[in-house]
């Protein structure tokens, strides 16, 4: 996975562990979670205009 090993992962994790502590991570991946559902939400949407968009084209 990009050249990343094991212990690599678990030497960020514990990185991120001492900067932010055990309760704050939640919140963080919360965040994130919301974050990117907001995002395929708006790429979805993107999407709908685009396609709605052809629709309109085609039928004049």
């Amino acid at each position: 996975m990009f050249g990343i090993g094991t212990q690599e992962i678990l030497f960020i994790v514990l990185v991120v562990l001492l900067f932010f502590g055990g309760k704050k991570i939640p919140e963080l991946m919360k965040g994130l979670g919301k974050g990117i559902r907001s995002f395929k939400d708006g790429m979805n949407g993107m999407e709908n205009e685009s396609e709605t968009g052809h629709k309109d084209t085609q039928k004049q």
